[in-house]
């Protein structure tokens, strides 16, 4: 078994794990990114999502800084999007399309960048915790058997899968069926309707090559059961059940429309969330929370605004651990509201940040001073743009 030492292992490589490792590495840390699949992303771009949700309120103001904003801007410097700049002037919002291999390859080169040690095809089998810490994670690659230790860990898995092993309480959550896929679509056919049982979105990313969502019209739970190796392939594959016979139904116009490239990471939205040291629910909407780190929109309407307090990162349980991206201490709709991209970059960013930080303080996260966190966070966010609780420390 091989044996290597990092100051942050990061567990997860979807933005939130991307995010949180750039931030904790370029604060000195020696930093690790975990990654199963072959590219940093996770269901942005494994699960062609291709729709980096805004930055903003829906009114115009611009709430979330720093690496979110960095990621957005990565996204598509070898894409074929472009951000408008008039965001404001134009009555829009702060978001853009984008493809997901030139995602990719921008999120590449940041991490290369900061310095992160990526390790791809590489799964995480299990995890040592002693006294409430988390000693090493043990992997599994074409290496072999392995064991990776760090003094502080991030999990990014987006279903707490870190957490869950350590044996953290977690949270399950009901799933409706989506799916999405690249596709190829003739101009004449870009308008094509989709069948009576799904229904959805169309973005034209470039030529002829459609990303399409295809969502269950009714937004039907599909399973309210616990998130489990068995219901990640009945849900995948009944999404594909589905788009082989929404294809059937195009019938002769089957050699005009055809799939490109389908999902490689499950698109359950929900899987499971950390019970942490603060939970956040649908009555925190709008309010003002004690030691909240993060204020951000909500991408389902405008003008909806949430901060999210940093103890909705620490599992109840174990110590040096860190949750960021969508398995945060979260419920229902707030659960819907911080799942998404930009929350979870941001997420994965005060992570980072705040790893670091308790490393050079030899100190544990949930020990951290609030104000040398929120002083952090101010050097990359306008004081109109940090929640409450961070101004009041100035």
């Amino acid at each position: 078994m091989f044996v290597e030492d990092f100051d942050v292992a990061v567990c997860g490589g979807g933005v939130a794990g991307v995010a949180a490792a750039i931030a904790a590495a370029r604060r000195g840390c020696r930093t690790v990114l975990i990654e199963k699949t072959l590219q940093p992303g996770g269901l942005a771009a494994s699960g062609l999502i291709l729709v980096y949700l805004p930055l903003c309120d829906g009114r115009g103001e611009q709430l979330l800084f720093g690496l979110p904003e960095e990621l957005m801007i990565a996204a598509n410097k070898y894409g074929p999007c472009e951000i408008d700049a008039n965001w404001r002037e134009n009555g829009g919002r702060l978001q853009v399309n984008f493809s997901p291999g030139a995602a990719v390859l921008g999120w590449d080169e940041l991490l290369e960048d900061a310095g992160v040690s990526v390790w791809l095809d590489t799964v995480i089998t299990d995890c040592t915790v002693e006294n409430s810490v988390l000693k090493s994670v043990e992997v599994f690659n074409k290496s072999g058997k392995g064991r990776i230790a760090a003094r502080c860990f991030i999990d990014a898995t987006g279903d707490a899968d870190i957490a869950f092993a350590c044996g953290n309480a977690c949270r399950d959550s009901e799933n409706a069926m989506v799916l999405w896929a690249l596709e190829h679509r003739p101009p004449r056919l870009q308008n094509e309707t989709f069948s009576d049982e799904y229904s959805g979105g169309m973005i034209l990313l470039a030529g002829s090559v459609c990303a399409v969502m295809r969502a269950d019209p009714l937004g039907k739970v599909y399973s309210g059961e616990p998130v489990s190796g068995k219901l990640v392939s009945d849900f995948t594959l009944e999404g594909r059940r589905r788009y082989r016979r929404d294809l059937q139904k195009i019938g002769h116009l089957k050699k005009d429309i055809y799939p490109v490239t389908l999902q490689n990471q499950v698109p359950l939205r929900r899987t499971r969330a950390v019970s942490g040291r603060y939970t956040l629910t649908s009555e925190d909407e709008g309010k003002s929370l004690p030691l909240a780190v993060i204020k951000t929109g909500d991408w389902r309407s405008a003008g909806r605004v949430w901060e999210i307090p940093y103890p909705a990162l620490l599992p109840d349980n174990v110590e040096n651990l860190l949750v960021a991206g969508r398995c945060i201490s979260a419920l229902g709709s707030a659960w819907e509201a911080t799942r998404v991209i930009p929350v979870a970059a941001k997420t994965g960013e005060v992570s980072g940040i705040a790893a670091a930080l308790s490393l050079s303080e030899n100190c544990m996260p949930s020990e951290l001073p609030f104000a040398h966190l929120a002083a952090e966070l101010r050097k990359t966010t306008p004081q109109s743009a940090l929640p409450e609780a961070c101004r009041e420390c100035f």
